[in-house]
């Protein structure tokens, strides 16, 4: 579980880094910063590497649930481990709409981008580098002792 949630934040912070530092010159730390505006609010944007920090921190945080979410459903749901590719795109779906139209319109960090690329690579990054990792590691945490890894 603790791997999954891991390996999903790292991947889904690389993705969010490089997007914004090669579409705009973004600099890591404000895109740190803008996981703190959850919380802060524009503020986050002037609080130098504090704010960034509690931004890496809340977004490891986040992942980490997530991937708690998805081990403790799976161990009443059988399905999303025996069938991790598919139940792990399915979580990767609902984890893109929830976090773009529940948590972030909720949260004070303001409207987030709605750049068409931004929005069709963060779809397929949570589907393939979210969801999909997360099902395969909690997955296997869920899983009964003794039953059979699946694919």
């Amino acid at each position: 579980m603790l791997t999954g949630g891991l390996v999903a934040g790292t991947f889904d912070i690389v993705y969010a880094c490089t997007f914004w530092a090669l579409k705009a010159g973004v600099p890591m730390r404000r895109v740190f910063q803008s996981v703190a505006a959850g919380l802060l609010g524009k503020a986050s944007f002037t609080g130098g590497a504090a704010t960034a920090a509690l931004g890496l921190a809340l977004h490891y945080f986040i992942a980490l649930s997530m991937s708690l979410a998805y081990c403790l459903v799976a161990r009443r749901w059988p399905l999303l481990w025996q069938r991790p590719w598919f139940s792990g795109g399915v979580y990767g779906l609902l984890l893109y709409g929830v976090m773009n139209y529940v948590v972030v319109p909720l949260s004070a960090a303001g409207p987030s981008s709605q750049d068409p690329l931004w929005v069709g690579l963060s779809i397929a990054v949570h589907v393939l580098l979210i969801g999909i990792p997360i099902a395969r590691f909690a997955g296997r945490a869920a899983r009964p002792a003794g039953s059979p890894a699946s694919g």
